[in-house]
């Protein structure tokens, strides 16, 4: 009896170290490609198209805005090179789609975390998120009823 107990636990004991496995390599590869993408994301983009409860801003006024991105997840929204506003964002690009949550610490907003999805490319990158205490967007799309904000960004050449 004691020998098959033995074996129970011995079983028990593999079956749990193996999912502790899995679970950390799972961990791993999300941190991975939290790394890759805000890596991708890093660096200076410029608004091509801003869209706001289904009002397409003009595109003079949308191209004055640029964002900066650090590595590390923080960011600052510049208007004709003033600093407007600056915070911190978490992503997870292992969601489909993609989702990011921001908080301004700086500007409107501050201190209220907007969630987001987003879509990245090399040059380009969007992004749809909700105001403060909405939920987070399950599309690209923004109109009266859902009042998503819906913006387009190019990569600024040598920034």
């Amino acid at each position: 009896m004691k020998r098959a107990h033995f074996g129970y636990l011995f079983r028990g004991a593999l079956a749990l170290l193996m999912s502790m496995t899995t679970l950390a390599s799972a961990d791993d590869a999300k941190e991975a490609a939290i790394k890759k993408d805000h890596k991708l994301i890093e660096g200076t983009w410029r608004i091509k198209t801003l869209e706001v409860n289904g009002n397409k801003a003009d595109a003079a006024d949308a191209t004055k805005f640029t964002v900066v991105n650090g590595s590390d997840g923080t960011w600052s929204l510049h208007s004709e090179g003033n600093e407007v506003a600056k915070g911190t964002s978490t992503i997870d690009p292992t969601q489909k789609p993609k989702t990011i949550d921001f908080t301004p610490t700086s500007g409107q907003d501050q201190g209220q975390t907007m969630r987001g999805i987003y879509e990245l490319k090399k040059n380009t990158r969007k992004l749809c998120f909700a105001p403060a205490g909405r939920n987070r967007p399950t599309e690209f799309s923004s109109t009266a009823e859902n009042q998503h904000i819906l913006v387009k960004f190019e990569r600024e050449k040598g920034k």
